[in-house]
This record gives structure tokens, sequence and C-alpha cells, in this order.
């Protein structure tokens, strides 16, 4: 590399992408648009940055694969960045391979680490730890170990481990302190919030109040039967009956429990399990019908049992009933969960996190911009949804691994 290459990746090591743009910003060459695309990336413009990276890899060349590689790499990190999610796996798989074929170690890891955070995204945290622990063994730098901790926290993070969650953030902090990179450390602080701010509600004897992560953990290893409405289940410490393809039985379980110790009038019940404004013989009968079907789900848990004006819930050996709720209910609530990560979204990357179709999503967020609660950037396929305020920078991964050589 020449010298004004080699200051350019030195600034952006160092987190100063303006000082490593005065030094190749004129320059067309290779390694110069890499390390543009790159600059551009960390202030944020992604569009161009990807644009860029793109253009470096095919100016490399077939010649020069391990360069191509690395391209793919910063792409995939944009895309993670612009929670683009639907990349093209088979290149990121094809240019960390070529990596490790050649020796280049801690791009490979970089690589692979892209991979997991991405599987963590869209919910698949089984095959994101199966990943995870292929790279035990790989030596890596302080940057690369402040991911690796951020990826660790996070699956504990969602698996409501919240004592694994914080050695590992603990870990991170002091990873990013050695890397001394202010964007890391930014994302470590990030991170911590999770630990620090409301993540459900408590609703028991007729009450609300918040919950932290470490409050959930604990209420589900209670004695409490809980009637679990962000996993759309009823649970105790041993059992656990899944109603999330069964609506209506929990919408029946859910007014069961508010009420505990109480008892839920039928009326209440046909209006919150099928929207009923008034109840005649057949509305009744279903009723009947549905409170069976949960009664007999609810068996190794409790029961449902009838009184003058309706049902109760009687938990079989929990000392009460109480349900867990998300911190903010309302319509759409999935979708607007998602972008408060202060990152921006496109209706693709939404729509394969949650399950559901594109379309599905995309009326969403055109109910949730008419309410002023989302607003979108670009326009055609890249567009992408924010919650207000505007983020003013990525905070993901920013390409940390090492830049290409030429």
């Amino acid at each position: 590399m020449d010298s004004l290459i080699t200051a350019a990746a030195r600034a952006l090591a160092a987190g100063d992408p303006l000082g490593a743009l005065k030094r190749v910003a004129l320059r067309d060459d290779a390694p110069a648009l890499a390390l543009r695309g790159i600059a551009m990336a960390q202030l944020g413009d992604l569009v161009r940055a990807k644009t860029l990276l793109r253009s470096a890899a095919r100016a490399f060349g077939p010649n020069e694969p391990v360069s191509r590689a690395r391209c793919v790499v910063a792409e995939a990190e944009v895309a993670l960045a612009s929670r683009d999610l639907a990349w093209r796996e088979k290149a990121l798989d094809e240019a960390r391979a070529t990596l490790e074929e050649h020796g280049d170690v801690a791009n490979a890891a970089h690589a692979r680490y892209l991979e997991v955070r991405r599987l963590i995204l869209i919910g698949r945290i089984d095959e994101a730890e199966r990943m995870l622990a292929e790279q035990d063994h790989v030596p890596i730098s302080a940057a690369l170990r402040t991911i690796r901790e951020l990826v660790i926290a996070g699956i504990a993070i969602r698996r409501i481990q919240t004592k694994a969650a914080s050695a590992a953030l603990t870990r991170a902090e002091r990873a990013a302190r050695e890397a001394r990179i202010p964007a890391l450390t930014a994302e470590v602080e990030s991170a911590w919030l999770v630990l620090k701010t409301p993540v459900a509600r408590l609703i028991a004897n007729g009450e609300e109040r918040p919950l932290l992560l470490a409050d959930v953990e604990a209420l589900l290893a209670s004695k409490a039967l809980v009637v679990d409405a962000l996993r759309y289940s009823v649970r105790d410490v041993r059992t656990v009956v899944a109603l999330a393809r069964r609506p209506v039985l929990f919408a029946l379980a859910r007014a069961l429990g508010e009420a505990w110790p109480g008892d839920v009038s039928r009326e209440v019940l046909l209006a919150r399990a099928f929207g009923a404004k008034f109840s005649d013989d057949s509305h009744r009968a279903r009723l009947r019908v549905e409170v069976g079907r949960l009664r007999k789900k609810l068996a190794p848990l409790g029961n449902v049992t009838a009184t003058k004006r309706g049902f109760e819930l009687k938990p079989r050996s929990a000392r009460q009933v109480v349900v867990l709720a998300r911190p903010v209910e309302e319509e759409h609530a999935s979708v607007l969960a998602f972008l408060t990560d202060g990152e921006s979204w496109s209706s693709s990357a939404l729509a394969l996190a949650l399950g559901t179709s594109q379309r599905s999503v995309q009326r969403a967020l055109d109910s949730l911009a008419a309410a002023g609660k989302v607003h979108s950037l670009g326009h055609g396929r890249a567009r992408r949804w924010v919650t207000p305020p505007l983020p003013g920078f990525t905070t993901t991964l920013l390409l940390l691994a090492q830049l290409p050589t030429g």
C-alpha cells in the first residue's frame, strides 16, 4: 500500500472517518474506493457506502480474492447496520471461506459474527448460539472480542438471563476500552440500557408496574402462575402451556389472569375473546366450548371454574396469578418495538424479523406513519423506517475488520 492508503486505514481503525477521507476522497483506485466506502458507513451514509464497496470489489478483480472478500464482508456489515437482513448469505459464506483459506483469521471471524448478529435479529437464537460456539478457538483482537461479548449478551438477554448478559457486557466494556474505538464504546453503552430500561409490565390484583429484565427473570422463577402476554403462554416455574396459535384461548386466559382472585363476567369474556358487543345463546354456547378447551389446556397448571356471573381461574399450586404484558400495548406494537432500537429498518427486514408478509408490515408502517409514530427515509428499495428522533449515526459494528490491502 502507498503512504496515503496506509494513513487512511489507520485513521479508520482509530475511528476517524473524516481523517481517512481527507487522504483518499479524490482517488478511484480499488483500495481507495474500499476505504471511502468504510468511511461513509462510519459517517452514516450507508447507501453511498454500499455503492463504493461494490465498486471496490469489482475494481479488485478476480486476481485479488482476499481484497474482494474483505469488501463483501464490509458490505454485509453495511447491510446489517442498515437492517437490510435479506443479504446474500452465500456470498458472505464464500468470502469467509476465502479469508480462512488465505490465513485472514480476523476478517473470517468478523464475517462469522456478522452472520450471528443477523440470526439474533431475526430470532434464530439456537442457530446463532451454535455458530458462535464454532468460533471459541479463534484468537481475536480487542475490537472483535467486544463484538463477541455483545453477541453473547444479546443471546442472554433474549433468553432472559440477566447475570450472563451483565457479565458479558462487563467484558465487552473492558475490551472496548482496550480497542479505543468510540463507536464500540457507544455500542456497549447502548446495550447496557436494555438492562436498565423497563421491558414489560406486571398486572396483578388490579394494579400495574413496570419491570426490568431482571424483574422478569425473577418473576418467571417464582411460584406465581404467569399469563405471559410477551410469548402468549401460561406458565409456572415447571410447566409452560403455549397458546400462541390459540388467540381466543389466550384472550380468555389473560382476562381471567387480570381479574384474579376475582371472576370475570360472561359479557366481558365474550368482548375480550370474540369482540362481541352483545350476547345471545349462540355466543354463550361458543364461550362454553372455548372455556372447556382452555380448561383442558391449563389442566397441569390450574382449573377454570364457573361462577354465578362468569368464570374464574384457580391455580393448582401457585400462590398468585399475574399477567406479564408488553410495556406499551397498541396496534402494530411489534413493528414499533423493532424500530425503537434506533436503527433504520426496511419493510422487508421487518417482515423477516417478524415472520410475516412484507405487505402486512407495509400496511402497519403506513398506519404508524399516519399517526406520526414513524417516518421514512429514502425511496423505493432504499426506503428505511425509523422512529423519531432520527439516529445521528449507526451503532452496529461500524466496520471494524481489517481493511483491504490492495
